[in-house]
């Protein structure tokens, strides 16, 4: 498809809302594939060009979370592996799936992703006992899983991964956010490199969002905001609320 200025308006700054949602309290995947389809976007050009904005944003999060030691590298090395297998089927799954389906789809899905995602998460700071083995299978096996996920629709995926690490894996919450950064940008470069390689990225918009990504986490990255929640919840519902009436009355 070819972007027009009507796209760039209502996708770029919905991306940097995103960007800096995601950085401040997760989840803004949320808003910016649903920025996509809002302004008219095709679901497998919005599916795959979102993939790479928020690509670049999660980058700039994991490089951050690697320089502060908030990364257990022995546990990620078999997470990465099974992040990219699990991304690569699911994305390779998504191409192939109809306009239509992925439009119904959305229609379950999206609130049962922002209900783990919205919903207040009870996490232990400290972690918990339990055995290394154990640990890195089950860590491994849900990095496959949500890789999988993260390939074929993408939002919440960061989310599911710390509560699947913090509350399988009895991390710490610190080690579990850079863990699960690293194998959330696996799945991603994974995604990426699937829809790129099949042209449904629409690369002029795709890098434009990328900047507006790259910024919303950096801005997001360096406040503090005590109750950022309250203004978030919010603005990503009603985002969320536009998507399912453009959906249905597109049905």
């Amino acid at each position: 498809m070819q972007p027009t200025i009507y796209t760039f308006l209502i996708v770029c700054p919905l991306v940097f809302l995103a960007g800096f949602v995601d950085a401040v309290a997760g989840g803004g995947g949320l808003i910016s594939l649903p920025a996509y389809l809002l302004a008219g976007v095709p679901v497998h050009n919005a599916v795959a060009t979102n993939k790479l904005s928020s690509a670049t944003g999660t980058l700039i999060s994991t490089v951050r979370l690697c320089k502060n030691k908030f990364v257990d590298w022995i546990l990620v090395l078999p997470c990465i592996p099974m992040a990219l297998l699990g991304s690569s089927i699911g994305a390779h799954l998504a191409l192939i799936a109809s306009d239509k389906l992925l439009r119904y789809m959305l229609i379950p899905v999206l609130p049962v992703v922002a209900f783990y995602v919205l919903r207040k998460k009870n996490m232990d700071e400290k972690g918990g006992e339990i055995a290394r083995k154990r640990q890195l299978l089950l860590c491994a096996v849900c990095s496959l899983a949500v890789g999988c996920y993260d390939g074929f629709y993408g939002p919440g995926t960061g989310t599911f991964l710390l509560l699947l690490f913090t509350g399988l894996g009895k991390m710490s919450v610190a080690k579990a956010s850079g863990t699960m950064k690293v194998t959330n940008l696996s799945s991603n470069v994974a995604a990426l490199v699937v829809f790129l390689l099949s042209g449904k990225i629409v690369i002029m918009l795709g890098i434009a969002a990328s900047v507006f990504s790259i910024a919303g986490h950096y801005t997001g990255a360096g406040m503090v905001m005590k109750n950022g929640s309250r203004i978030i919840r919010p603005i990503i519902l009603i985002v969320l609320a536009l998507l399912f009436i453009k959906i249905i009355s597109g049905i």
